[in-house]
């Protein structure tokens, strides 16, 4: 392994730099050139087979026939023709969607956090990250190289400005005029935040100050000087594709990114650019002139070769960038590391500045291989197929560019000189009786092609089409072979649009895992606060603190024939259910449709649509509503009245149930007695009374006989 290395490794200078870092147990560029030489072979082993897929798709290299004088090196790009149809139907499905990722909370708590950052998100990729370009090459790498390797980033670009720095002071706003005008500016912030930056300081200080404390208050400014102040003028992830041959990894992951050790990319740089980017130290050690692309035969590049500087600042070098895991402090703890080195020399060391502490890449398989983190393209199933189309579609060629199409030969003896010259001046000519025109003058053509070429040819466009699932317009791919039936035809596209819902699955999921990371990173280096615009109307601010949180991420995909079914679904769930559903819901199935015909202005004005109350209507709505209710009330008053008579009729049959037991009792007779009995016994004591009383008026000596019977008498009836 070592035979393979630079012999400068071994010279006395080699690695007597001095250390980047406090670290006791710091790697050395020997050490990680090593772990390079680890990947070597398996990266070479790929590299050759993307290669040849490659020389497929273009008729390059091995691939492009190599044929004799006077034959034809036509070559029919099969590969080439199905990787066209894949694109757009790998592609679209993530342009359909206005906004491609949707993050759900894993807690409840983080709700409000998911919200915030799928606002982000999607602002990031649909304003910052040119999604449609991107997207066009993650699925346009994956169709033909088989393995689509994204590198993750941060870009933060700040300048130093000179401004005035002001002091404010708080003063809180009694008078209503100044509370309206502090209450449009805040409503100013939230729909358009570029026009609230035109308003003056001391307007945007109050609204931020009583955005923050809830409290309204006028900002008075108190000093002001002249200091530096940092303007972002770049905060924003960054996504690039890697050239498969400048990207090496851990051969014993096993298929699996996450278990990989370490992880190395080739690239192009400057000292130009390096110095620009502050992180780099030792450049001054660093020979630019013999580490260009031209000096290292490992780095595959784009950049042309007759095009050179001569000055260090601006010469073309190659780095190596490492990510692993190493034990840096001798505690047998592996701990995530970056390290960057040009030729000998190591310009970069830090621990690994990512929040997820993961190798930054995302490796997304086209045609999926067993315990490999690599995939396939559909190049390695048509091979075969693009040879053979090419074989026959030569030999036909060479049957016909052989041929003497359009000469014309003539019999000797048929025509003198003289009247030979009048058959080609269009004359009348002579001929030999012996030898008649139709027999001795002859008109050459090409030859029929034979029917078993093109069945060959027909054979070999099915059987492709068949492989890679790919329905093109050469007629391979029929419902016939399900029977010629409609449910056939259905099942025959069914199968062809499960294989590409597979491979748009896979494209997704690491689409997903790039949104993951984003999403991470998105919490430590963002601004204190974002201004992400929602739609052309309307801007929201999104904190750093508010996206913090766990989150589960989906990556919207959808086709135009999915949307067209659901849209005609819609549309037919309308009709039938006609007039009798309520207007809210006619305007959410109506925004639906318009959504997914890819309307979003039509669907949202149909959405918040509120249909303008008419004077009349209303007028007549109330005096139907007063109708009503006095129509409810005339009512309740029928029912109170048949409630009473309903009680005095009940009482009346009560009192004759109650009257007719007494009778059949004799309690009523009781009663009846115990009354009379009473009644004579009241009347004897009265009369009693009566003679007492005249004989007392006259004088009688029994008086006290007769109190005394009377006091008796009273105290008896009181006993009772």
């Amino acid at each position: 392994m070592a035979d393979t290395l630079d012999p400068s490794m071994y010279s006395p200078e080699f690695g007597t730099a001095a250390k980047l870092t406090e670290w006791e147990n710091e790697p050395t560029v020997l050490l990680l050139k090593e772990e390079l030489d680890i990947a070597k072979q398996s990266h070479d082993d790929h590299v050759s087979q993307v290669k040849s897929w490659l020389d497929l798709r273009n008729v390059t290299g091995s691939v492009k026939p190599k044929t004799g004088e006077n034959r034809s090196s036509v070559q029919p790009k099969l590969v080439r023709r199905q990787a066209e149809w894949r694109y757009s139907a790998l592609s679209e499905p993530f342009h359909t969607a206005e906004d491609m990722f949707s993050v759900k909370p894993k807690t409840w708590e983080d709700t409000r956090a998911a919200e915030q950052n799928t606002l982000v998100l999607n602002y990031q990729f649909r304003t910052k990250l040119n999604r449609v370009r991107f997207i066009d090459e993650f699925t346009r790498t994956s169709v033909d190289e088989g393995t689509c390797v994204v590198r993750l980033g941060w870009l933060r670009e700040t300048d130093l400005v000179e401004e005035e720095v002001t002091t404010w002071q708080y003063e809180e706003v009694v008078d209503q005029v100044t509370l309206d005008a502090l209450q449009q500016a805040m409503g100013l912030r939230t729909e358009n935040p570029n026009e609230f930056l035109n308003l003056p300081k001391d307007l945007q200080e109050s609204v931020k100050y009583s955005m923050e404390t809830s409290v309204p208050a006028m900002a008075v400014a108190v000093s002001s000087e002249m200091a530096e102040v940092e303007k972002v003028r770049k905060n924003q992830p960054t996504l690039d594709i890697i050239n498969f041959e400048n990207f090496y990894l851990d051969p014993s992951c096993e298929g699996d990114l996450d278990k990989a050790a370490f992880a190395v990319i080739s690239f192009e740089t400057s000292k130009a650019e390096l110095l620009k980017d502050g992180r780099y130290t030792n450049l001054e050690k660093v020979n630019w002139a013999s580490n260009t692309p031209l000096t290292d035969a490992d780095h595959s590049t784009m950049t042309d070769n007759s095009v050179e500087f001569k000055d260090d600042l601006r010469k073309r070098v190659i780095a190596y960038e490492y990510w692993g895991w190493y034990d840096i402090n001798n505690d047998d703890n592996l701990v995530p590391i970056c390290a960057t080195w040009i030729g000998n020399t190591m310009i970069r060391m830090e621990e690994n500045p990512f929040p997820d502490q993961k190798l930054p890449f995302v490796v997304v398989p086209y045609l999926p291989v067993k315990r490999s983190i690599t995939g396939e393209p559909d190049a390695e199933l048509l091979a075969e197929n693009q040879a053979i189309l090419g074989a026959v579609t030569r030999g036909m060629i060479d049957l016909m560019g052989r041929s003497a199409n359009g000469q014309t030969g003539f019999a000797k003896g048929m025509l003198d000189v003289v009247n030979r010259r009048r058959y080609d001046s269009g004359a009348d000519y002579e001929f030999n009786p012996n030898m008649p025109p139709a027999s001795g003058i002859l008109q050459h053509k090409y030859p029929e092609i034979p029917a078993s070429a093109l069945n060959m040819l027909q054979l070999q466009n099915q059987e492709a089409e068949a492989l890679s699932g790919v329905k093109a317009f050469s007629g391979g791919l029929s419902g016939e072979s399900y029977g010629n039936v409609a449910t056939g035809i259905r099942g025959m596209l069914d199968a062809a649009s499960k294989r590409e819902m597979a491979i748009l699955r896979r494209l997704a999921e690491g689409l997903e895992k790039i949104g993951a990371k984003i999403i991470s990173m998105n919490q430590v280096f963002l601004s204190e606060e974002e201004i992400v615009r929602i739609t052309n109307g309307e801007f929201i601010s999104v904190r750093r603190e508010d996206i913090q949180g766990e989150f589960d991420l989906e990556v919207d995909i959808t086709t135009a024939e999915i949307n067209e079914s659901k849209a005609q679904d819609l549309s037919f769930m309308l009709q039938t259910i006609g007039n009798s559903m309520e207007m809210p819901m006619v305007q959410m199935i109506l925004s639906e449709i318009a959504g997914l015909k890819r309307m979003p202005l039509l669907a949202k004005r149909i959405e918040e649509y509120k249909p303008q109350p008419n004077p009349m209507a209303e007028q007549m709505q109330q005096l139907e509503m007063q109708r009503t209710q006095l129509e409810i009330a005339e009512l309740e008053s029928k029912v109170q009245l048949n409630q009473a008579k309903a009680r005095k009729e009940l009482s009346e049959a009560e009192m004759k149930d109650l009257d007719f037991v007494e009778q059949e009792s004799g309690t009523k007779h009781l009663r009846d007695m115990d009354v009379r009995s009473s009644q004579a016994k009241s009347n004897q004591d009265l009369e009693i009374t009566k003679r007492i009383l005249d004989q007392g008026n006259r004088g009688d000596p029994g008086r006290e006989v007769a109190d005394a019977l009377l006091f008796r008498t009273v105290q008896e009836d009181l006993t009772n």
